[in-house]
């Protein structure tokens, strides 16, 4: 089985090596999460997941943005991704997405929180 960690530039490294990976995997959960966004309604969550979830079949699928309601409940809406650059973009897509099913709600005006990690680390500069 072909596993992936990540570089110190976001880019995915394949391995064959599970010992390494799962020591990589739990050594870095800060650098594996990719955005996390809460919404009115949603909590909107984009990670590296460390396995191809293409199996095979095209690009490899390393990272995943979904969405759940808040309040509990399941994954509502979920899309996968190849690069790190990808899922930024689509965590925002997805983020403005349900923005604007919130703003189209009568429950009231939507409050927002982004920050992806690279954002965080400008802010600690």
């Amino acid at each position: 089985m072909i596993y992936f960690i990540l570089d110190q530039q976001h880019r995915p490294i394949r391995t064959t090596d599970v010992l390494y990976w799962a020591e990589w995997f739990e050594n870095t959960e800060d650098n594996r999460r990719v955005a996390l966004t809460e919404t009115e309604n949603w909590q909107v969550s984009t990670v590296f997941l460390g396995l191809d979830h293409q199996f095979g079949r095209g690009p490899p699928l390393l990272f995943e943005t979904m969405a759940f309601r808040k309040g509990g409940g399941d994954c509502e809406q979920c899309e996968r991704y190849s690069t790190w650059d990808d899922a930024e973009a689509g965590h925002a897509a997805m983020v403005r997405r349900l923005q604007r099913q919130e703003v189209e709600a009568p429950t009231g005006s939507p409050s927002i929180t982004s920050m992806t990690n690279r954002q965080a680390a400008k802010e600690e500069e």
